[in-house]
């Protein structure tokens, strides 16, 4: 994607995703966050919840225990496993998910607030994709 990280719908029209808005939305845009949850869960509506739930499992295992950015940096290749793994399911936009979820922990970085900001996008992504018929 040239412009962006994935193009979604939000309130209506088609937008890029860009670095820019998955940093805004980790440090303090709620709004923004909502939105862009709700665009990619509704985008990624052909990715397996299990697919999904496999990577937000191991989120919610390091928010219930001390923050450890090293266990968070080590998601980016889990999450470039199960896309490979999922495109050979023909889901494309596994990839559009891996790759707003490793900007996101990017912007994280080794901020503990920001990690708690990010499990809330993902838990928001995962709600949105299974209210939009999330398979």
């Amino acid at each position: 994607m040239p412009n962006g990280l994935c193009r979604v719908e939000i309130d209506g029209q088609q937008r890029d995703i860009t670095d820019t808005d998955i940093e805004r939305l980790i440090a303090s845009d709620s709004k923004l966050m909502v939105q862009v949850a709700e665009g990619v869960g509704k985008h990624i509506r052909d990715v397996s919840s299990s697919h999904i739930r496999n990577i937000y499992g191991a989120v919610k295992q390091m928010e219930m225990s001390v923050f450890n950015y090293h266990e968070l940096v080590l998601l980016k290749p889990k999450m470039a496993y199960a896309a490979k793994r999922a495109e050979r399911d023909r889901s494309r936009t596994a990839t559009d998910l891996k790759n707003i979820l490793t900007a996101a922990i990017d912007a994280v970085g080794n901020n503990e607030d920001r990690f708690q900001r990010f499990a809330d996008f993902f838990e928001a992504i995962l709600a949105y994709h299974k209210a939009y018929g999330g398979r």
